[in-house]
């Protein structure tokens, strides 16, 4: 019979302490505050990449506030779920040389002045905003070839007074088409437009009334494909590089050639953001009290409006409000339209075939 073992004594060496054990560093809310974070402004954004441009859009062009160099950087983690689109002013820590092979890192999105936004359709109340920090909002469509969109531009006209952002018409390929008719629909909006051309050269004409319209600010381009929008970012900022498509005859539809948005400093002042060719823009996020209140001339006629009215029915103040002269000379026609641009907000009555 085997005798019994005396129990050992345990010590120290008996202690097993697993290595980078979580938890074992206390842990604290307190977010570091990076005081020494770098301003910067994104210019643009590519799977998860984000090249900022140091300083501020109005940084000059010999190198104060950072000039013309260009950081690529990455969202911090502390960041979350924070979207950052092109325009947004934020703060990078780490490696902002801008060398090749470096990459700082996003630790802050100032508030933004305004944004952009779109929805997936009139049904999505998820808004997604497209840029943010701009200053007007520049509408580019055809005047032929392919056929112009009243209602997109209309939706885009909403989109630009629901965000505070000036809207502006720009007309292309008026040599194929005139463009007095389209306009016509617009005047009582008083929404300013330039209008360009090819000559009989193919140089685009009216470029000149382009830059004086876009110059000192921040200029969102928006519209469909095949409008000719990169034709005139490459017109406007040589070297831009933006691939131009074609017009599929059959379907008199353009090709989407630009991808993903992108800041481009004009020469002299002024920046352009180019985005991509949109097919929809819906608008289920706006609500109809700020587009009414872009109106300043109207919005002082809603107060005999009743509760809850959408300025587009039978006792809306408005209609007395406006014949009695309230909105001067034009303001029958100012409202209809109004009343045109709160129908494309709804869908009521649109043609899904000048959406597409």
């Amino acid at each position: 019979m085997t005798p019994p073992q005396r129990r050992r004594e345990l010590d120290e060496s008996d202690v097993r302490v697993r290595p980078n054990r979580r938890g074992t560093r206390p842990r604290s809310k307190d977010r570091p505050g990076h005081a020494d974070a770098v301003p910067a402004w994104v210019v643009t954004v590519d799977r998860g990449r984000y090249t900022c441009l140091l300083g501020a859009p109005d940084a000059t062009e010999d190198g104060s506030e950072g000039g013309d160099r260009t950081v690529l950087a990455m969202k911090a983690r502390e960041l979350g779920r924070a979207s950052i689109v092109v325009g947004d002013r934020v703060g990078l820590v780490g490696d902002a040389s801008g060398g090749i092979g470096t990459l700082a890192r996003v630790v802050r999105v100032e508030p933004r002045r305004n944004a952009l936004r779109r929805s997936a359709d009139d049904t999505d109340p998820m808004e997604r905003v497209v840029v943010a920090n701009a200053d007007q909002l520049a509408v580019v469509t055809a005047l032929a070839d392919p056929t112009p969109r009243p209602r997109m531009v209309d939706r885009c006209l909403v989109a630009a007074y629901d965000a505070g952002l000036e809207p502006l018409l720009v007309l292309t390929k008026a040599d194929l088409a005139p463009a007095e008719a389209f306009l016509s629909a617009y005047a009582p909006l008083a929404v300013p437009f330039v209008v360009t051309r090819r000559d009989a050269t193919g140089e685009v004409v009216g470029l000149d009334d382009v830059r004086r319209t876009l110059a000192g600010r921040v200029t969102v381009l928006i519209g469909h494909s095949g409008v000719g929008k990169s034709t005139l970012v490459n017109a406007l900022v040589p070297g831009a590089d933006r691939a131009v498509g074609e017009v599929n005859v059959v379907t008199g539809r353009g090709r989407h050639t630009s991808t993903s948005a992108r800041a481009l400093r004009l020469p002299g002042s002024g920046w352009v953001i180019d985005t991509p060719g949109v097919r929809s823009f819906g608008l289920a996020h706006v609500d109809v009290d700020r587009i009414v209140h872009a109106f300043p001339d109207l919005a002082r006629g809603t107060d005999e409006c009743p509760r809850g009215c959408t300025h587009d029915e039978p006792e809306c103040g408005l209609d007395a409000f406006t014949a009695a002269g309230g909105a001067g000379s034009a303001g029958p026609a100012r409202l209809e339209s109004l009343r045109r641009l709160l129908r494309s907000r709804s869908g009521s009555g649109e043609d899904p075939a000048t959406e597409g």
